[in-house]
């Protein structure tokens, strides 16, 4: 046996220190540095470092506090909601536990807030984020106000609004014809005359009898009965008659026109509602990627098909690759982006529920071209849907 075989517990420690196989357990949070058990004592007293540190410190304590406190805390956390979960709706406790799970952390007490509930609401009044309280907790929702996203979200806008303007011309267009088929009508008043007759000594006497008779006999007695002037009034009654009967229809047929163009004001106000985002997209046979790590490596990053979608939210995926069934939530899970030339289905927006044929991929904008296939749009050609409006269909 040799003589390093018979090495003290002392030797033992210091070969492990040499080797920096010992565990930095102590972490100055002035100087930002981790030391080892014996070394933090004497990093504390002896190192001239630390003192200008404190000294600086003690010269404005609140300033110091709010600096490697509360704003280092608050810009970690939002960071870690945005690069993590993006704009998308998710409980407080979970983005926390993530955060904590980072070595160099800072712990909440040390800051102002102290609890969960306190910081997402602060979060919420200083509008960083959209926060609700529900039965199960708080839900916070991050506000993204980068440049690039907001010059996203204002061409989306700009796009919707283009689409409704061009249907507001077509309500006016239709108005306007509608207008210009009265104009060109023209619209006779009704002339009343006086009773009158020719000769003085002429009777002129009406026929009162009650009971019914037939069209004709009718017709027969007053011809016989009254005088010509009499006829004549008749005459002219007969065509006031007739000149209210066409303006009567003539406004009928302007009320249906006039109808029909409220029916197409309706039918905006619907394609408005029909176009309205929701926060779930979730849909039945279509693929999906799982990308939370809770559940391991085996299926981290795999892609598996939902058969079934459980109050809007919550979905059963079956792997492809093991056949497992899992049931995971909408923020586990992330859309499948195809090869061009493949089916697609439409999950979110104006075009939600119809089938399609993704044309090509925009990388710098983060969408796509596609053509639906299905439903009354078919053959439309729609460009700039998103990559989480859309997925792979099984």
């Amino acid at each position: 046996m040799g003589k390093s075989d018979f090495l003290t517990p002392k030797a033992i420690a210091n070969r492990i220190k040499s080797k920096g196989l010992q565990k930095l357990r102590w972490y100055c949070q002035m100087c930002q540095k981790q030391c080892r058990d014996e070394n933090f004592k004497d990093h504390c007293i002896g190192t001239e470092s630390h003192q200008r540190q404190l000294l600086l410190a003690s010269e404005n304590p609140q300033q110091f506090m709010d600096l490697f406190f509360q704003m280092e805390f608050r810009n970690d956390f939002l960071e870690l909601l945005r690069r993590r979960f993006g704009t998308k709706r998710v409980h407080n406790n979970i983005v926390y536990n993530e955060y904590i799970s980072h070595r160099e952390h800072i712990h909440m007490n040390a800051t102002q807030w102290e609890t969960l509930t306190d910081f997402t609401k602060w979060l919420g009044r200083e509008g960083l984020c959209k926060v609700d309280e529900t039965p199960k907790g708080w839900y916070i929702q991050y506000i993204d106000r980068d440049p690039e996203t907001i010059r996203r979200q204002l061409e989306l806008e700009k796009k919707k609004k283009q689409d409704l303007d061009d249907e507001e011309k077509t309500a006016k267009f239709i108005e306007e014809q509608v207008r210009r088929g009265l104009e060109g009508k023209e619209q006779e008043a009704p002339t009343f005359t006086e009773l009158s007759r020719e000769n003085d000594e002429e009777k002129v006497t009406f026929n009162l009898s009650k009971g019914a008779c037939s069209s004709s006999g009718a017709t027969s007695s007053k011809s016989s009965t009254l005088g010509p002037s009499a006829l004549k009034t008749i005459g002219s009654s007969a065509s006031v008659k007739r000149k209210e009967s066409t303006q009567s229809s003539a406004q009928s047929k302007e009320k249906k026109k006039k109808k029909s163009a409220l029916d197409e004001i309706m039918e905006i106000e619907e394609e408005k509602k029909r176009t309205a985002r929701t926060d779930y997209w979730l849909q039945p046979e279509i693929i999906v990627k799982i990308i939370t790590k809770k559940l391991g490596e085996k299926y981290h990053k795999k892609k598996g098909i939902v058969k079934e979608v459980i109050d809007k939210y919550t979905a059963v995926v079956k792997m492809i690759d093991s056949g497992d069934k899992l049931k995971l939530d909408q923020t586990h899970l992330e859309t499948v982006i195809p090869a061009p030339g493949k089916r697609i289905l439409v999950l979110n927006g104006g075009y939600r529920g119809n089938e399609g044929t993704l044309e090509s991929i925009n990388e710098k904008t983060f969408s796509a071209t596609i053509v639906i296939e299905t439903g009354p749009l078919k053959g439309r050609r729609v460009e700039g849907i998103q990559y989480e409006d859309f997925s792979k269909l099984a």
